[in-house]
């Protein structure tokens, strides 16, 4: 927001620097750059909930069990998230085998994208975890998409 109106910050600053240092103008114009972010802090989380929402809804009908669900749904809300065949183990008390096969699945799909990290395989949401889950049809699953 600063970076947008940066003449309207430097003259706040000079109102101030020139009225006796009257900060009155300082102080408003911060006042009303907060009341800004914050209008624009809850339209970006409003759309934000309602793309979680929305791929919530596609993923209940699809044939992905629940420790995928939980997944995805972390996923979404964590873009930046990172996922193992360790922690999926751990947090969800599953062999290896199960782990491995769930964190592969939803690679296989396109949802997870999968990167090597020394000599174990580590997975984070696509960057387009979004739009793919737009390819989910009701009740036939999830389409395979190459990430």
């Amino acid at each position: 927001i600063l970076k947008k109106a940066p003449a309207q910050y430097a003259r706040a600053f000079l109102y101030t620097e020139s009225d006796d240092r009257d900060t009155t103008y300082f102080l408003l114009y911060q006042l009303n750059v907060i009341c800004r972010a914050i209008d624009e802090l809850h339209v970006y989380l409003a759309r934000k909930i309602r793309e979680v929402r929305k791929a919530e809804e596609l993923l209940q009908d699809t044939n992905l069990n629940h420790r995928q669900l939980a997944v995805i749904g972390h996923a979404l809300r964590n873009p930046d998230a990172e996922y193992t065949f360790r922690s999926h183990m751990t947090s969800h008390r599953v062999v290896y085998e199960s782990a491995r096969s769930d964190l592969l699945e939803l690679e296989g799909m396109g949802l997870l994208a999968r990167i090597q990290m020394g000599r174990q395989f580590v997975f984070r949401p696509a960057r387009d975890l979004s739009d793919r889950l737009d390819l989910v049809k009701r009740g036939t699953g999830v389409q395979v998409v190459p990430a």
